[in-house]
């Protein structure tokens, strides 16, 4: 009997010791040989899942139309340290590391031009483009916070630039590629379809966010920001920049801005150096039904305009606060997603008609586009690099310190090392007043740093739009 269950004791415990060890071999070993595989520099790998067997061709055609106009991008930067108490006193302490972020590229023009997502190339010093082995430095052509695009120039003549569709004519249903180089991986296809348009999901972190999403449930994964979405025709229809995730990997959901919108953005960086954006002297709300009641209407078409800018466009074109647009230049308006999409597409000084209802009555108005500074002017961006403060500083515009109910402001548009950094002011933070005294131009703020002293007092906006100070003593 005690031999029986001495076995039967020896046999449990070598039972578990097997099982753990099962365990421990499925859980690390065969997951580790997984992300070695997942490193490993496959010149191409892609994803199909459950597609008819009538399309298979096709996407190997888009795939090969597609894959060698998408680039890898490496984003070179120094990270500055926190400073301490000795580095406040004595200039010293702080420091920087160097940090690599990766990305993805589109190949628009063979004469180098490449677009991908500014959130891939933001405060880079250096940045290097792979393409078929070869590196390449890269320059910073132009940049648009607003819709996370960036378009970049390399040194290179002869390359395969993509063939470039139209947005616009996609539908929801219809099957695409989604095209990156993650990791340095040669071009990694995946598969899906179109499951939504004009999609707002709230990322773009620029000052006039413009987020009209194509939403696609192939695979887009961190490091594929900036390639390429392609129809089945293997041509360009948006560039991949977000995922819906709480795990920061793919789980179903992938958007990318419209080829047409990124097109109008390349296209005003090459012409003017910015985006030219135009305004419609008002801001839209999608309705829903306690909007509606506020507005006593039932229907639920169109967007309702919820604030008006005094004497801008909207306003000079006879449009009031509540008025419900539903179509632009008769293309129908059902969000504000679509609307942001369609202003898009205009520059200052374009006329539109605008449709719309007014309790319940319908009318139709005649609207000129302005720029940020209620003209019609074409504009660009003017960036003043402080010393004093370590800073590059810029105005305000009208639009903004219409809607803040500023009369001055000078935004902290980068912080670099210097004063501002070691005081922690953050960027975007827009300075109104140092010691009660107005501020209307960056050289004044500048000037104004350069006597100071004793106690500071610095009265200005967050940049969430919450006012705030900062107090010092020099």
């Amino acid at each position: 009997m005690k031999h029986t269950l001495k076995t039967l004791s020896f046999g449990l415990i070598g039972g578990l010791i097997g099982a753990l060890a099962f365990g421990y071999f499925q859980n690390n070993v065969f997951s580790e040989a997984s992300y070695i595989q997942n490193q490993t520099p496959f010149q191409n790998t892609t994803r199909v899942a459950n597609v008819p067997s009538g399309i298979a061709t096709d996407f190997v055609s888009a795939s090969a139309a597609g894959t060698p106009s998408v680039v890898f991008i490496k984003n070179i930067s120094q990270q500055n340290m926190n400073y301490d108490m000795f580095g406040w006193f004595f200039g010293g302490g702080g420091g920087s590391q160097t940090q690599v972020s990766t990305g993805s590229g589109v190949i628009i023009n063979k004469n180098g031009y490449i677009i991908t997502n500014n959130h891939v190339i933001e405060n880079a010093e250096q940045i290097e483009v792979v393409h078929e082995k070869r590196t390449y430095l890269a320059k910073v052509v132009g940049s648009d916070p607003s819709s996370d695009l960036a378009v970049l120039k390399i040194e290179a003549d002869n390359l395969p630039a993509i063939k470039i569709g139209s947005s616009k004519a996609t539908q929801v249903g219809e099957w695409v590629l989604a095209v990156g180089n993650p990791f340095n991986l040669n071009s990694t296809v995946t598969a899906g379809i179109i499951s939504a348009k004009g999609r707002d999901i709230n990322v773009v972190s620029g000052r006039f966010p413009l987020e009209s999403f194509i939403q696609t449930d192939a695979a887009i994964n961190p490091g594929n920001s900036g390639g390429a979405l392609v129809n089945i025709k293997g041509e360009l229809i948006g560039i991949n920049t977000a995922i819906l995730s709480h795990t920061g990997s793919y789980s179903g959901y992938g958007f990318a801005v419209p080829a047409d919108i990124a097109m109008k953005v390349v296209k005003d960086i090459l012409e003017y150096g910015e985006v030219q954006k135009a305004f419609f002297g008002a801001e839209v709300s999608d309705l829903n039904t306690q909007l509606g009641d506020k507005l006593h209407t039932n229907n639920l078409t169109g967007v309702a305009i919820t604030y008006l800018q005094k004497e801008a466009a909207a306003e000079k074109a006879g449009l009031q606060k509540g008025d419900i647009v539903t179509a632009i230049d008769d293309i129908i308006i059902n969000s504000k997603a679509e609307f942001d999409e369609q202003i898009s597409y205009y520059r200052p000084g374009n006329k539109i008609k605008v449709s719309y209802r007014r309790e319940d009555k319908i009318g139709e108005s005649n609207l000129l586009l302005t720029n940020r500074e209620g003209t019609t002017e074409l504009l660009k961006r003017e960036v003043y690099t402080s010393n004093v403060l370590g800073a590059e500083l810029e105005t305000v515009s009208k639009v903004e310190r219409d809607k803040l109910g500023l009369e001055t402001g000078i935004r902290i548009a980068k912080v670099k090392s210097g004063l501002v950094q070691r005081m922690g002011i953050q960027e975007g933070f827009i300075i109104t007043a140092v010691n009660s005294k107005k501020i209307k131009t960056p050289e004044e703020l500048s000037k104004v740093f350069e006597n100071l002293k004793g106690r500071v007092v610095i009265e200005g906006i967050s940049a969430n739009g919450t006012k705030g100070y900062y107090s010092f003593i020099f």
